[in-house]
């Protein structure tokens, strides 16, 4: 068994957003020299049940192993639809990790460092096409790139939002609408505060914002095109078959429980 590429593999699945302890099936796995393998991981995002198999497979030519892509199942709480699924793709620079795909299937955008077929490394924000499918069944994933002209900073200095006085809440309110999170903020009006929740939206050039109750608050995306888009990910279905530091996991919104089981191999 090749030593150095588990601690590679291990690596990768870390900073993928699987975390620890997949070492033991990796490498039982490797050194039974199985042609291909998949782990699976299962964790919870809020009342979404969330399951990913990471698929694995041996070089012909030698002993190492490759991690290709993971396939994401999001299976509503109450919800009598089959679960949405997409696969995600390991490629050198351009990873997107479980917690970003996980936000891609909620319909947000992702900003992401990315690397073209030349090696040349360029910024977009990613958002998924639930009207478009490729011929594998996975919707496709829109990039608006640097030239398009969306400022997220510029954006958020356009509403009152307290957290953008303080340089440290700043940069983490940044960050976590750059994962493409549902992050809360609170909103300065008429000598009040209020805490609401926004997202980034590339495509408009603006942020979508919504209540305390998860109404939106501004019409700039009708609602014909967010029925538009509920309708094509169920058709995709049956095809198929305040003040505080901000971090990844958006701690404010609708709380992220992550419930952990031990990893199997299939």
């Amino acid at each position: 068994m090749n030593q150095k590429n588990l601690e590679y593999l291990k690596d990768q699945i870390k900073y993928t957003g699987f975390g620890e302890g997949f070492e033991a099936p990796l490498k039982r796995m490797m050194e039974i020299e199985k042609p291909a393998f998949k782990l699976v991981h299962e964790t919870q995002f809020g009342t979404d049940k969330v399951e990913a198999r990471m698929n694995f497979s041996k070089s012909k030519q030698t002993d190492m192993y490759f991690f290709n892509s993971y396939q994401v199942s999001v299976q509503k709480e109450n919800s009598p639809d089959e679960a949405m699924k997409q696969t995600f793709y390991i490629n050198k620079g351009n990873n997107i990790t479980l917690k970003e795909a996980y936000n891609l299937m909620e319909g947000r955008s992702v900003n992401k460092d990315l690397t073209n077929k030349e090696g040349q490394l360029y910024n977009a924000w990613l958002q998924m096409d639930f009207k478009q499918s490729d011929d594998n069944g996975n919707f496709k994933i829109q990039q608006y790139h640097q030239n398009y002209g969306y400022d997220l900073e510029a954006t958020l200095s356009k509403h009152p939002i307290k957290e953008l006085e303080h340089e440290t809440y700043k940069s983490n309110l940044v960050d976590s609408l750059k994962k493409g999170n549902l992050q809360s903020a609170t909103f300065q009006k008429e000598g009040s505060e209020q805490k609401q929740y926004i997202e980034a939206n590339p495509r408009f050039k603006t942020i979508n914002i919504y209540d305390s109750n998860m109404q939106r608050m501004d019409n700039r995306q009708s609602k014909t095109e967010k029925q538009s888009e509920a309708q094509s990910r169920s058709a995709k279905q049956d095809h198929k078959g305040q003040e505080q530091p901000i971090n990844d996991e958006a701690p404010d919104i609708p709380k992220a429980k992550k419930k952990r089981k031990r990893p199997t191999i299939t």
